[in-house]
């Protein structure tokens, strides 16, 4: 190998790896699911993929599914979680289900969250009471829980962190990595199939399977 095959080498290695740092800057970063706190949307283990570009173009969406940092741990520097409530919600959680109103309105309507499966569906609660709790979402911020209602936690206790001084019940779209673009799934090499173990679920890789809005 002459001097120009080297040269050309790391030209060709830099040129790699700006293209690498762009893709995960701004278009897309690959994630594996650690835990079944987005039960039954999305399983353990499963791979996905994290749409950047889109939220440089327009706004975060109520149900979108979103990859961001909550800055509670050094060990956990992500979470999966789902956006609830937008900016200018005004928003309540009592007797297990979910409400909203918009300042314009005069009284909430119970979202139909159809995503949610029988085990997590009219069972969300704020540490286990039934109590009713009140927010409303300034400008800048989102209000976001897992799917599996009753085994995690979320924006409905500060993610465990309420104690943190700065730490509050939502999170900022600066804090945001991206929403999930493509579920990979999980490949079982043992079984040569989308077979997920001890789950027996069987699936295939999908694009955006949560609807991004329903009506309420």
């Amino acid at each position: 190998m002459d001097k120009n095959d080297i040269i050309d080498f790391f030209k060709d290695l830099v040129f790699i790896v700006v293209v690498v740092v762009i893709i995960k800057t701004f278009l897309a970063m690959p994630f594996q699911i650690n835990g079944q706190s987005m039960y039954s949307s999305y399983f353990d283990k499963e791979f996905i993929i994290v749409d950047r570009l889109s939220y440089y173009l327009s706004e975060p969406s109520r149900w979108d599914v979103i990859v961001f940092k909550p800055y509670i741990s050094d060990e956990r520097k992500y979470f999966l979680k789902r956006i609830i409530w937008i900016p200018w919600d005004i928003v309540k959680i009592e007797e297990g289900k979910v409400f909203l109103k918009k300042w314009w309105m005069w009284e909430y309507i119970e979202l139909d969250e159809k995503y949610l499966n029988s085990e997590n569906k009219w069972f969300t609660f704020v540490w286990w009471s039934k109590v009713m709790h009140q927010y409303t979402v300034w400008e800048g911020q989102y209000f976001v829980m897992w799917d599996n209602r009753n085994h995690s936690t979320d924006s409905r206790e500060c993610f465990s962190s309420c104690a943190i001084e700065w730490r509050d019940n939502f999170i900022k779209e600066d804090d945001i990595t991206g929403r999930v673009f493509l579920d990979l799934w999980y490949f079982n090499f043992k079984s040569f199939s989308f077979m997920q173990p001890n789950l027996w679920i069987d699936s295939k890789p999908r694009f955006f399977d949560s609807p991004s809005n329903f009506d309420y």
